[in-house]
This record gives C-alpha cells, sequence and structure tokens, in this order.
C-alpha cells in the first residue's frame, strides 16, 4: 500500500510538469501562423481594420465563454493587472505587428519577434523581483544585439533599422509584458478567464478603433484574406490563450515558456509554404542567432532558480 502511494507521489509531478509544456506546445503552435496570416489580411484590410477588429471578434467570443461559465468578476487589483495584460496582447501586440507587416515579409518579422522568449524570461524576472545570474544579462542582451544587427543588414547596413523593425521591437517589449503578467494572473483568475477579461477590457477602445479603421479604409478582401483574419481574430486573439496560459499557469514558467523558441522556426516554416517567401542564408542565421541566445537566457535562469 505504501509503494503504491509512492509511485503515485512520484509519477504525479512529472505528469504536471509535461501537461505544462503540452498546453505551452499547443499555445505556441497555434501563435506561429499569426504573422504569417497577419501578412496575408494586410493584402486587402488595413493595419488598423486587423489589429483592432480581430480583439473586437475575441472579446465577443470571450464575453459569452464568461456569461455561459458564470465567473465570478477581477477585484480592483486584478483589474489592474489585466490591464497590463490587455496592453500587451490585446492592444499592442497585434497592433504593432500589423503596421510592420505592411512593409516587411513574414519571415523578417518572425526573426525579430523570435526575441520574444528572452524578452518573457527578463519581464518574469523583473516582475518577481529575482536575481538571475549575470549570463542570463548577457544572453538577453545578446540576443537583443543579434536581433538588430540581422534587422539593420535586412535594411541595407548596420545601423539602419526600418520604422517596422521598431514596431516589431516594441510589439515584443508589450507582448511579454502581457505574457509574463498574464501567466501570473492565470493562476488566479484561471488561464482562459484571464484573457477573455483582457479582451472584455479592452473592448470599448478597439471597437472604436474598428470603427475608424471602416470609415477611414473600407474593407476590400477576398476571401484568403478572410479567412486569415477569421484566424487571427479565433484563434491567435482568443482559443490559443486558452492553452497558452494554461501552461504558464501549471508552470512552471520558466520552463514553459522554453517552448516559445520553436515558434521562430515555425513561423520561418509557414512563411516559405504558404507565402512562398524565400528562407535565405540572412534569414537562418539570423533566425539560428536570435534563437540561440534566447534559448541560452530562459536556460541560465531555469538552472539558477533550480539550485
Amino acid at each position: 500500500m505504501t509503494q503504491d502511494s509512492s509511485a503515485t507521489l512520484s509519477v504525479a509531478p512529472v505528469l504536471h510538469r509535461f501537461a505544462g509544456l503540452g498546453w505551452g506546445l499547443v499555445g505556441i503552435v497555434a501563435f506561429s501562423f499569426t504573422l504569417p496570416f497577419t501578412r496575408v489580411a494586410v493584402g486587402g484590410l488595413s493595419p488598423l481594420f486587423i489589429g483592432a477588429g480581430r480583439a473586437v471578434v475575441a472579446a465577443a467570443l470571450a464575453a459569452v465563454a464568461l456569461s455561459l461559465t458564470r465567473q465570478h468578476w477581477p477585484d480592483a487589483v486584478q483589474w489592474a493587472r489585466v490591464a497590463v495584460v490587455a496592453a500587451g496582447v490585446v492592444v499592442g501586440f497585434p497592433l504593432l505587428t500589423s503596421y510592420a507587416l505592411l512593409s516587411v515579409p513574414a519571415n523578417h518579422a518572425v526573426v525579430v519577434i523570435g526575441l520574444l522568449p528572452a524578452a518573457t524570461a527578463v519581464m518574469a524576472v523583473l516582475r518577481g523581483k529575482e536575481r538571475p545570474a549575470v549570463s542570463f544579462w548577457v544572453f538577453a542582451s545578446l540576443g537583443a544585439v543579434a536581433a538588430m544587427a540581422f534587422a539593420s543588414l535586412q535594411n541595407g547596413g548596420l545601423g539602419q533599422l526600418h520604422q517596422a523593425d521598431l514596431l516589431l521591437f516594441f510589439a515584443v517589449l508589450l507582448c511579454a509584458m502581457g505574457y509574463a503578467e498574464g501567466g501570473l494572473l492565470a493562476r488566479e483568475l484561471g488561464a482562459w478567464q484571464t484573457v477573455s477579461w483582457a479582451l472584455v477590457l479592452a473592448a470599448p477602445l478597439m471597437t472604436v478603433a474598428t470603427i475608424v479603421a471602416v470609415v477611414q479604409q473600407p474593407p476590400a478582401a477576398g476571401p484568403v484574406e478572410w479567412a486569415a483574419f477569421a484566424y487571427l481574430a479565433a484563434v491567435s486573439m482568443f482559443l490559443g490563450f486558452f492553452a497558452w496560459y494554461r501552461g504558464l499557469a501549471i508552470g512552471p514558467i520558466a520552463q514553459v515558456s522554453q517552448v516559445q523558441l520553436i515558434q521562430p522556426v515555425l513561423g520561418i516554416l509557414w512563411s516559405a509554404l504558404f507565402l512562398h517567401e524565400r528562407i535565405g542564408l540572412p534569414t537562418l542565421l539570423g533566425g539560428l542567432a536570435v534563437i540561440a541566445c534566447a534559448g541560452l537566457a530562459v536556460r541560465t535562469r531555469l538552472i539558477r532558480k533550480e539550485r
């Protein structure tokens, strides 16, 4: 009897850990289509409409889910934290990447966004007031340098960053902030509830922005562009977060966040398959450098926490 109990206790933490990684992987695979499909959508829809409109659709889905399941409303402090999540993943990242993808290929954006795992780790460190090893900051900094060097070389030479690259870098910062705060908040509100409340909170602002977008530039998209928009609204903006925040909530966040490292690889693959973008040597080397630095940063933090 005792042996059976011991076996159960020893297996449970392992299953618990793999559950977090599994849910995180499902979320990242869903997110990996976001930039390629955004690139498709901007072919017939304005960036403002894509960034704001998809949030409005997702907010409607979230409101229905919250109402049907009779979720308790967040308290005042939690609402403030929900606002941080909304600023990062509902407002900032969708809008900034939509505008950036007007002028850069999807695989270019994917490499720059490859900074996200390291940025998320940095935000988590700052949020948790951790004291990671110096090597963590070195690798995180090298990742940023690698991404900026890649972007500069793609634009004609070192130091020549395109406006789109600045939008992408800012999008990374905002999204990392939203990921880190959302991962912690999901432990209190629930995984899908966290992003649902963030969508609902941002809905009034994004509704106004969508109306402005329609007035300024009426949608003139074909079936392919609308299909891409539908994916962005239903999956990238809503269903993907069910899995991602659940994975982060199960945790540990440091380990689950490493799953993000496969997102640039998948994004480049989808860009080649669906958009027929050429995977040149600069893209390959830039992507590998950014992913390697991000992986080392996340791994260094993880090892330090386990000691």
